[in-house]
C-alpha cells in the first residue's frame, strides 16, 4: 500500500499542485518556474529532508523526471513571520461546530506572509482538529465572528446555509455621521474587482451584493453603523459604507488607498466588527444565535 501523503504539520496542511502538460525535463525544473519566489536552492533543501512528495507518498528529489498529471505535495515555509499579539475566543464547540471571535489584523486562513499567525492554524493547534475548516471568510482587518466546521461528513450541510444566504449576519461599523438617511434602506449594487488587483468598485450592471443599512447611533464624533450584510462579496462592506459617504474609520483601502503600513498598525485597527450570526441548525432544527464579546 503507497504511503500517505504529507500529514498536517504545526496545525498546517501541505500543499499540493498538480503537474500540467509541458516541457519541463525534471519536477525541479517546474517548481522554480511556477514558484518565482522560491528559488532553486530552496527547493533542493525541501527535497533532500523529504518534504516535497507525490500523491502516493513518494519522495521527489532534484532527479526526478517529470510526467504531467502527477500531484505534487509540499509543505509551504516562510523564512520569518511576525506574531500577530491578538489572540482569538473559541466561543462554541461541538462535535460539527465550531465558533471563533476573532481579533482585528488576524487573517482566517494562511495567506500571503501568514501562516502559523492565522486563525485556522492557531485553532487547530489548540483543539488538535485536524479537519477544522472555515465555513465563511471575514477580512484580515474586520474583528468578530467566524464559523468552522469540525467534521467533514456534516460541514456540507452547513456551507449550504452560507451558499442559500441561509445565515443571518449582522455588523457594526464606526464611521461618519451621514446627513440626511432613512434608515432602514438598502445599498445594492455590482461589485467587480478595482485598481490595484486586492480593491473592489461599484461598477454598472445587475447587483451582485446587497447590505441593509439598519441604523446609525452617534459615537462620539462618529456615528456607530448597525448593518445586515445580506450577500458575501469581498469588502462589500467596506465599499458600501464608502459609497454613502461613510467610509470605515482607519480603513487603508476606501475610499481611497493609503500607505500600506496603515494595514498592520496595530494602534489604528479597522473599526469593523462581525457581531453577530443567527441560523437554523440543519442537523437537529435549533435556532443558532452567537454575538461577538467584542466591542469597536
Amino acid at each position: 500500500m503507497p504511503a500517505a501523503p504529507l500529514p498536517p504539520r504545526d496545525g498546517v496542511g501541505a500543499s499540493s499542485v498538480q503537474l500540467p502538460d509541458g516541457p519541463w525535463p525534471r519536477v525541479l525544473d517546474f517548481l522554480v518556474d511556477r514558484f518565482a519566489a522560491i528559488d532553486v536552492a530552496t527547493w533542493r533543501a525541501r527535497m533532500a529532508r523529504g518534504l516535497v512528495v507525490d500523491e502516493h507518498g513518494a519522495p521527489i528529489d532534484e532527479h526526478t523526471p517529470y510526467r504531467a498529471g502527477v500531484s505534487v505535495s509540499y509543505y509551504r515555509e516562510l523564512p520569518s513571520e511576525a506574531e500577530i499579539p491578538f489572540v482569538a475566543q473559541i466561543l462554541y464547540r461541538d462535535a460539527h461546530l465550531l465558533i471563533a471571535d476573532k481579533p482585528h489584523f488576524l487573517p482566517v486562513i494562511p495567506a500571503g506572509r501568514y501562516v502559523q499567525q492565522s486563525l485556522l492554524v492557531r485553532l487547530k493547534r489548540e483543539t488538535g482538529l485536524a479537519e477544522l475548516t472555515p465555513l465563511h471568510r471575514i477580512d484580515r482587518g474586520t474583528a468578530g465572528l467566524v464559523a468552522f466546521s469540525t467534521n467533514a461528513q456534516t460541514r456540507g450541510r452547513y456551507q449550504a446555509l452560507f451558499a442559500t444566504r441561509a445565515i443571518d449576519k449582522r455588523y457594526d461599523a464606526i464611521a461618519p455621521q451621514v446627513d440626511g438617511l432613512r434608515f432602514p434602506f438598502a445599498r445594492r449594487s455590482r461589485l467587480v474587482a478595482g485598481t490595484p488587483f486586492f480593491r473592489m468598485q461599484e461598477a454598472d450592471g445587475t447587483p451582485n451584493s446587497e447590505t441593509i443599512f439598519e441604523s446609525a447611533e452617534p459615537h462620539g464624533a462618529l456615528a456607530r453603523y448597525r448593518l445586515q450584510l445580506l450577500s458575501g462579496k469581498k469588502h462589500q462592506l467596506r465599499v458600501h459604507l464608502a459609497a454613502i459617504g461613510a467610509p470605515i474609520e482607519n480603513d487603508p483601502f476606501y475610499p481611497t488607498l493609503r500607505d500600506a503600513a496603515d494595514e498592520d498598525d496595530f494602534d489604528k485597527p479597522l473599526k469593523l466588527l462581525a457581531r453577530r450570526l443567527a441560523f437554523v441548525d440543519p442537523l437537529n432544527g435549533e435556532t443558532r444565535v452567537f454575538t461577538s464579546q467584542r466591542e469597536l
